[in-house]
């Protein structure tokens, strides 16, 4: 049995600067904005560095908000979770937005999504003509780990410029890749919160989609409520309560996930979403004391 003092311990964790490529502001800033209105609930919060995990020892923490993507740092939050604490995201959640892993279980949920291929970096283009459907135009990305480049996803067009970009991510260490098909349209970027209520059958959560300022828009029509009901379920496919990702809507007004991450920089809304974060932090933090009361 926790004693209320170490309940009440909770432990946030920066992302990698690795796996923030040009980003270490805006994540550092959501992290840190949690944090902050997790404390005004009573909670002790510490902020350390994924190097940082393997101190911890006996003296664990509650609750962990991580942002951390790297393979030592979630095998630690891991071994956590085994041994009680409370982390969010999940470990499992956060290996699950991994394509190599978030494709099958969109595929499973009827997320809709362009037409994808999961290929052997290793190996040459498979020449049926499923594969020579996307070809034409399409985006080579790692099929497992994370963004670590900016460069990481690549667009090709034909089979030499796949080639190449395969060879260019095998050349990196990706030993699989992912060959998406390209979707024409406008490109929408979205945010996420789980509600702060997690025992509710079915909780409200916290939503906002806008187009990137990089990116030209067309202003195609679309069903907003149908883009939130896909995105939702697309987290919950995955296990996340704290997430973002990427859609085409198309010309026809179809909606297309194209990825769904844990954890985003929320930079054009950290405010707001610190707020929704850190009331979901709270309401877990408390399930957690329940149970180990």
């Amino acid at each position: 049995m926790r004693r209320a003092a170490e309940a009440a311990a909770c432990w946030g964790v920066y992302r990698e600067t690795e796996h923030s490529p040009g980003r270490e502001r805006d994540d550092a800033g959501i992290l840190e904005a949690a944090g902050k209105r997790l404390e005004r609930s009573g909670a002790s919060v510490s902020l350390r560095r994924p190097s940082e995990l393997a101190s911890a020892g006996a003296s664990l923490p509650a609750l962990a908000f991580a942002m951390c993507e790297g393979a030592a740092a979630l095998e630690r939050l891991s071994d956590w979770e085994r041994r009680g604490v409370c982390v969010v995201n999940g470990v499992r959640a956060v290996q699950n937005a991994q394509r190599e892993r978030s494709l099958p279980l969109f595929e499973a949920e009827r997320i809709p999504m362009p037409e994808s291929r999961i290929v052997d970096g290793d190996g040459a283009l498979p020449e049926d003509e499923a594969m020579r459907r996307l070809l034409p135009a399409c985006w080579i990305k790692p099929a497992s780990g994370h963004k670590t480049r900016t460069d990481d996803v690549i667009f090709a067009s034909g089979p030499a410029a796949a080639t190449e970009a395969l060879d260019r991510l095998r050349s990196r260490g990706s030993r699989r890749a992912v060959v998406q098909r390209h979707a024409e349209g406008d490109l929408v970027k979205f945010y996420g919160v789980a509600a702060a209520a997690p025992r509710e059958p079915d909780p409200e959560a916290w939503f906002r989609w806008f187009y990137p300022k990089e990116h030209p828009v067309a202003g195609h029509a679309f069903d907003a409520g149908a883009l939130t009901r896909i995105a939702l379920g697309a987290a919950r496919a995955l296990g996340l309560e704290v997430w973002g990702g990427d859609a085409v809507v198309t010309p026809a007004g179809e909606i297309l996930v194209i990825d769904v991450n844990a954890w985003p920089s929320f930079a054009l809304y950290r405010e707001e979403a610190a707020d929704h974060i850190g009331a979901r932090l709270s309401a877990r933090l408390r399930q957690a004391a329940s149970v180990t009361a």
